[in-house]
């Protein structure tokens, strides 16, 4: 009789789903290093084995979307089931600093950023100092040229900045373009023509957020599709659930039928009616509002706990400090209209799960826990917890099986061809990274609200690398085991 094989780890008896394979079994996995050795019904023996049976055992859920860039940031997204956080929409710069500070700290979860246009514009039209991708993007969010559109030179610079960028390891390039929606449209597709040179997607925050004309939800939409097409970019739209706002039927129809064509673009949504970002931003000047179907009390400004009262004290916050993170209520989750119009943005054929992320406001250093008077969007805390919960345990639109894809083999695969490390991720298999995460279908949970920072429930176990970084529902603060993940190009 065969000895059965030994692992460094073992972790036995749980339901386990690849979402590759179609595997949805119970099943013994091994891990010997950073790798998965075993997916089996046969007994392992291992230097630990933990019992996780009556659990689900999946992928590390994989975030192509997160601003929350710090050590207290990713913590708290291991605690909700994420292995690998990217910041692609923003993006960084310079890039290769990003990495060499991020490895240098120690990251809990794997990392890895973009090549940002805004943060180029800002610094080649306004000068800004590199540094933290949302800090930078905060600080200099009322600077006065960034925004606007640039002649032949001051084009060929910022494609320069980001070329430099792609080739130093940047994931693709992030295109915040509804921050800049005065920014030239052969600027846009200039910059997808570099991405499709250069065999990189973009991340678009589309350039209209609006169910008026002109500069629709739609448009903005098809200018992203239209970009795709004449170019050949793989093109990535960042939270189709917020930024088609009630236009979403329209924009999946026009996604659908373009990807029927062969053209290349793909979605992220997050479970929430609400959305945060700075102050400042374009789209939420007071004279803007009523295009998103808003008022100013629809805004809570997040230090201070204030609810705006009227279009007079949003210009007066908006010039003293535009770069203040806010909450924003696209829509209400109370109105049963509202509520369809979130869930049809989720059940999108094919579009992945992105938190999108932000950073805490008021917290001091990476302080462990995060203290109560820290604050932030519940989708930075909770937004996979959230999808298992609500979408497939409680209102049962989707399955166990296919939320489990749509966190994980669907954002693998939208960077594989730009990043080869992604090939080894959102799989259960042999040879695959052990970036894990088992958890309570029946539990899973986010308790976490727009005043209160509280930590998912009903996840037991996350493996980065093979690593526990979190172990039976607790945060391992010694274990920093997350790697970076670069772009095809880096040298």
């Amino acid at each position: 009789m065969c000895e059965p094989q030994h692992f460094d780890l073992v972790l036995a008896g749980a339901r386990v789903i690849d979402p590759e394979t179609g595997l949805d079994g119970v099943r013994n996995v091994g891990i010997d290093g950073r790798r998965i050795g075993a997916v089996t019904t046969d007994r392992l023996t291992g230097n630990t084995v933990v019992d996780v049976s009556g659990r689900v055992l999946a992928p590390g859920f994989i975030d192509l979307h997160s601003h929350a860039q710090t050590v207290t940031g990713l913590r708290l997204q291991a605690m909700d089931g994420v292995t690998t956080a990217l910041e692609l929409e923003a993006g960084a710069l310079p890039v290769r600093t990003a990495y060499d500070e991020a490895a240098a700290a120690g990251r809990p979860i794997n990392f890895g950023f973009s090549a940002g246009w805004a943060l180029a514009r800002m610094h080649l039209l306004d000068g800004a100092v590199p540094g933290a991708s949302f800090d930078v993007f905060a600080k200099y969010q009322g600077a006065p040229n960034w925004r606007r559109p640039v002649g032949a030179r001051d084009l060929a610079r910022v494609l320069d900045l980001l070329e430099e960028q792609v080739r130093g390891g940047a994931l693709g390039i992030g295109m915040l373009v509804g921050y800049a929606p005065d920014s030239g449209r052969d600027e846009y597709f200039a910059v997808a023509s570099l991405a499709a040179r250069l065999g990189v997607p973009t991340f678009t925050h589309t350039r209209f957020i609006s169910t008026e004309e002109p500069g629709t939800s739609l448009e903005g939409a098809l200018e992203v599709i239209a970009a795709a097409a004449g170019t050949g970019a793989h093109m990535h739209m960042c939270h189709i659930n917020s930024t088609s706002n009630r236009m979403i039927d329209d924009v999946a129809g026009a996604v659908e039928r373009a990807r029927g064509y062969g053209v290349q673009v793909t979605t992220e949504a997050y479970p929430y009616g609400s959305a945060s970002t700075v102050i400042g931003a374009a789209f939420l000047a007071p004279e803007k509002l009523h295009r998103l179907g808003m008022q100013p009390r629809n805004i809570l400004r997040v230090a201070t706990g204030e609810r705006i009262a009227d279009a007079a004290r949003l210009a007066e916050l908006r010039e003293q400090d535009p770069g203040a993170l806010i909450l924003f209520d696209w829509l209400d989750e109370s109105d049963p209209a509202d509520l369809s119009t979130l869930q049809r943005s989720l059940l999108f054929t094919d579009t992945a799960i992105a938190s999108d992320a932000v950073p805490l406001v008021g917290q001091d250093g990476d302080t462990w826990p995060v203290a109560d008077g820290v604050h932030t969007h519940p989708r930075s805390v909770g937004c996979y917890a959230r999808t298992f919960g609500w979408l497939v345990r409680e209102l049962g639109v989707l399955s166990l099986a296919e939320a489990v894809r749509r966190c994980t083999l669907l954002p693998a695969r939208i960077l594989e061809p730009a990043a080869p490390a992604m090939r080894r991720k959102g799989r259960i298999q042999v040879g695959a990274d052990a970036d894990v995460v088992v958890f309570d279908p029946g539990t899973i949970a986010s308790p976490a609200t727009g005043t209160r920072v509280l930590t998912s429930t009903g996840v037991d176990h996350v493996l980065v690398g093979g690593t526990f970084v979190v172990r039976d529902a607790q945060i391992q603060l010694d274990r920093l085991p997350g790697e970076p993940v670069f772009g095809r190009h880096r040298d």
